[in-house]
């Protein structure tokens, strides 16, 4: 006898099931709102992909939609910042205009003023979702990182499912999220896969990994004001191997673009302030004079870069990258963030661009490696760089 397929759910080992316990979820949310007379339930829609359930809100009299209540599938539990609020479903219900946007978020209380961070240079050793929860509140002015590529090489292959890849960015995500100041900008580094063909008989195929970044950026709280190219000299992107078969025979369906191009994705925290708020309500005006670009920039989003090599890492962004992210979208002074620092480009050109840095890296091989390229940075003050998770460093006497 053959066994019956197991759901999607059943195969992640969902808390939540199937549709009607995805209902009977969001009945007791209702119930909690006094709206269960009012509104009824369309069909429930499990999204595996950010792993919750999705029922529609529908009103008992006229059917028609009045918003969603989202559920997280592994815990049960309802997520009140992707959920329509209970006032907007009332508003809708009584045929008004809600007042808000649809979407319930905890109240946002905001500072009429800014207040410099007092974090000091800062190295931590482990796991950026669990090290972000460890720093204080609106404590950073920039976060630029470029995340571990998905599975694109074997050293990298740390993530059994695509989906679970993109939880992890999420979660490093919303973490940031608190530690970021109002207003401040989170800069991604990020590119599609290639992900290779197992033998001739398969087909290797690219993931648009950017694509699904962006709707985790917007969906935990961040609004999108750039997409910057970064462009690469041509002939960077062969060694990816597309494009090579086309070139042989050149066969119409079997075009492959080269790739020599990746995204620098640019995000500011939500707020309803402009960003002139943030200039003009800086604490210390002389630093934002300092800060000023005088020289030659950059006027449009396609950024010619040569790529970096370092034997000491299988895939470091150039030194020339992070300045600029750094010196357009920071103050002096400013901490800035990388959540994925790598053997620490980001903290070597803050540095030279007078910013303070903290670095999360897990590789402990990495760690060593920022540990002692501090040195080279700081000379002398290196030793009063703060660390976590790893020793404190220890700067050699002749340095002094």
């Amino acid at each position: 006898m053959v066994e019956p397929k197991k759901t999607v759910a059943e195969q992640r080992n969902y808390g939540v099931l199937d549709v009607q316990s995805a209902k009977q979820v969001a009945l007791v949310w209702l119930e909690q709102a006094d709206l269960s007379n009012a509104i009824d339930f369309g069909l429930p829609e499990i999204d595996d992909r950010y792993h919750v359930w999705r029922v529609p809100l529908i009103g008992k009299g006229n059917r028609a939609r009045l918003g969603e209540v989202v559920i997280d599938a592994r815990t049960s539990l309802i997520l009140e910042n992707k959920s329509t609020d209970a006032a907007t479903l009332e508003a809708r219900l009584l045929g008004r205009e809600p007042k808000s946007g649809g979407i319930s978020r905890k109240p946002r209380k905001s500072k009429g003023h800014i207040e410099i961070s007092d974090l000091r240079n800062t190295i931590a050793a482990g796991d950026s979702e669990e090290i972000l929860q460890e720093l204080p509140a609106s404590s950073v002015g920039l976060i630029f990182t470029s995340p571990p590529y998905y599975n694109a090489r074997p050293e990298y292959a740390d993530y059994i499912t695509y989906e679970e890849y993109l939880l992890k960015l999420r979660k490093i995500i919303y973490q940031a999220h608190r530690v970021l100041a109002e207003g401040r900008f989170f800069v991604i580094n990020i590119a599609p896969v290639l992900i290779r063909r197992a033998s001739r008989d398969e087909a290797s195929h690219r993931i648009a990994v950017p694509f699904d970044v962006h709707r985790i950026f917007i969906e935990e709280g961040y609004d999108f004001m750039e997409d910057i190219i970064w462009e690469k000299p041509e002939g960077a992107g062969w060694a990816t191997g597309r494009g090579r078969r086309f070139a042989a025979d050149r066969n119409p369906l079997a075009y492959k673009a080269v790739p020599v191009t990746e995204y620098v994705l640019v995000y500011r925290k939500h707020t309803d302030k402009l960003i002139d708020w943030n200039i003009r309500a800086h604490p210390d005006q002389s630093l934002v004079e300092q800060s000023k670009i005088t020289e030659e920039y950059e006027a449009t989003n396609i950024w010619r870069i040569s790529p970096s090599y370092d034997k000491r890492h299988p895939a470091t962004f150039p030194l020339e990258l992070a300045e600029r992210v750094v010196k357009y979208y920071s103050f002096k002074q400013d901490v800035v963030l990388d959540p994925f620092a790598g053997i620490g480009t980001v903290g070597k050109a803050a540095i030279r661009l007078d910013r303070r840095f903290v670095l999360i890296e897990q590789d402990p091989t990495f760690v060593s490696i920022i540990r002692d390229e501090a040195k080279a940075w700081l000379g002398p003050d290196a030793r009063n760089v703060f660390t976590i998770n790893c020793p404190p460093i220890s700067v050699d006497d002749t340095l002094l």
